[in-house]
């Protein structure tokens, strides 16, 4: 089943690449805001940025090099707990073997990769 999925999804994450350079290309070469127009309407404040020459640009773009930053500013700690809900057993482990010192082997340059 995974094996079938992976050409679908390899489809899919190239036309998403393709989907999103467009819009990163556009908002890079967005002209800068140099001032804003505030707008009093009868439905409130209305703020409009413009270019250097006056003329109204579109909204703001985030900066596509930022964007992963924002994660960050999303991401929220787990909710915390004054004391643990219910009941607490101890877990007793077995003893686990010590090996002995002359079993391991140092690693040579010629060996083949360890795989761990």
């Amino acid at each position: 089943m995974t094996r079938a999925c992976r050409p679908l999804i390899a489809v899919v994450l190239a036309l998403l690449l393709v989907l999103t350079a467009q819009a990163m290309a556009v908002a890079r070469g967005m002209p800068g805001v140099a001032g804003a127009v505030v707008l009093c309407t009868g439905t409130g404040p209305v703020t409009v940025l413009t270019d250097a020459e006056g003329q109204p640009v579109g909204p703001a773009h985030i900066c596509p090099d930022c964007t992963l930053s924002l994660i960050v500013a999303l991401a929220q700690a787990g909710p915390v707990t004054a004391h643990p809900m219910g009941r607490s057993v101890a877990v007793a482990l077995p003893a686990v073997a010590r090996l002995a010192a002359r079993d391991i082997q140092p690693f040579s340059a010629r060996d083949p990769p360890a795989v761990v």
